[in-house]
């Protein structure tokens, strides 16, 4: 069974799969796989990646089509409210307050097309 392996209804398994794309996209680009799905009481965490020394937190977002603004359209101030809260508690838990960290996105679009945004949002 593997990351992404796990017994879900169809809409989700769509989102397992544009993470799965991003992840194998991510790392033939050179990051590293750190963990995936973190979740806490204030958020989750999609993909937690490593580039050099950056810890680099990517956002997935999968959209059939961009008739609705796509992707990237959708990561609001308050999902991007609820990243950071999530990344700060990832940060702390795992002692990792040396790190600079990194918010980026990948947007999955649904002919599998992938944008791939460093540096998406700061804190």
């Amino acid at each position: 069974m593997s990351l992404f392996d796990k017994a879900k209804p169809a809409h989700l398994q769509k989102g397992d799969n544009a993470e799965r794309l991003a992840l194998e996209f991510l790392q033939s680009q050179g990051l590293q796989w750190v963990c995936a799905n973190f979740r806490c009481k204030v958020g989750e965490l999609d993909l937690v990646m490593r580039d050099g020394e950056a810890l680099v937190i990517v956002e997935v977002r999968f959209r059939q089509s961009e008739q609705f603004g796509g992707a990237l359209a959708s990561i609001t101030r308050q999902k991007q409210a609820r990243i950071v809260a999530a990344t700060q508690h990832y940060v702390i838990i795992n002692r990792l307050s040396h790190c600079a960290i990194r918010f980026d996105v990948v947007a999955v679009s649904g002919d599998g097309r992938i944008h791939w945004i460093k540096n998406a949002f700061q804190t």
